[in-house]
């Protein structure tokens, strides 16, 4: 099985970046296929644009833009790239880093498909500094990183503990329907508990409140969509459910600092 050091993707490695023992790579899928092999780091990979699709010894990952995952250190796994331009962006977290925070990961073994919106934008605010590349640029990668993980810890805690079926159940209905004009008194029933429960109760697992985790889901699902030029504004305006481009751009701002046009020309570049 192949053994890929520090910096070592397959693929077309666009730009790679060191910043005191984290390596950050933006690298062009080019392989049909990648036979099992591990790193010899921890990362994460955060699909940028396209598909790809990833294997480990016990689940199988369908990628799209957007999608993000971890791999702990040595974890074997494989890649297949269906037809089409794929592009990831890769945050090895090298154990000089890690020690130097007085950091583990014995608690996040294996591979993890990540799927708190909170963490994916955390991901695109990393790139984003990546990007501009400035004074503050290690600093603030840094930072993001840190807490990314620390959130990543907590809600690998929290999901080991016993939650009410509501929560997962809920958590499914809104990844699938968040562009839906849904109603609190129709989720209630949906799930079978009283409006005032859910409103009570809902941010205790997902940390803010009902209306605000729907806007973050179409904010991040916007972002994906971003990367590819063939979206025009409208149409990413109306699949992920704002009334118009003015509140997407309003809500898109306020979550990433920046209007949807520039990001665009950001991601792009």
């Amino acid at each position: 099985m192949k053994h890929l050091q520090t910096g070592q993707f397959h693929g077309q490695t666009n730009k790679t970046i060191q910043l005191n023992g984290l390596t950050l790579t933006d690298t062009e899928y080019t392989h049909d296929k990648v036979d099992w092999h591990y790193h010899e780091n921890a990362y994460f990979t955060f699909i940028l644009q396209g598909n790809v699709i990833e294997g480990n010894r016990k689940e199988v990952y369908n990628c799209t833009a957007g999608s993000l995952l971890f791999h702990n250190w040595q974890e074997p796994h494989y890649n297949i790239k269906p037809n089409g331009f794929t592009r990831g962006f890769h945050i090895e977290l090298e154990q000089q880093w890690l020690q130097g925070f007085d950091f583990g990961l014995s608690d996040l073994t294996g591979s993890i498909n990540i799927l708190n919106p909170d963490l994916k934008l955390l991901l695109y605010k990393i790139f984003r500094e990546v990007k501009i590349d400035d004074g503050t640029t290690s600093l603030s990668v840094q930072s993001l990183l840190l807490q990314l993980v620390e959130q990543m810890r907590h809600d690998n805690k929290i999901s080991a503990q016993k939650k009410p079926l509501w929560v997962n159940k809920i958590r499914e209905v809104l990844d699938n329907k968040f562009a839906d004009n849904l109603s609190l008194t129709d989720l209630s029933a949906n799930l079978g508990i009283h409006p005032v429960h859910l409103s009570r109760d809902f941010p205790k697992y997902f940390h803010c409140n009902l209306g605000h985790y729907i806007r973050k889901l179409k904010i991040e699902r916007s972002l994906s969509l971003l990367s590819q030029k063939s979206n025009s504004l409208s149409a990413i305006t109306f699949e992920c459910g704002f009334s118009d481009q003015s509140h997407f751009a309003r809500c898109f701002k306020e979550i990433n600092g920046m209007n949807p046009l520039e990001y665009r020309k950001l991601i792009l570049s």
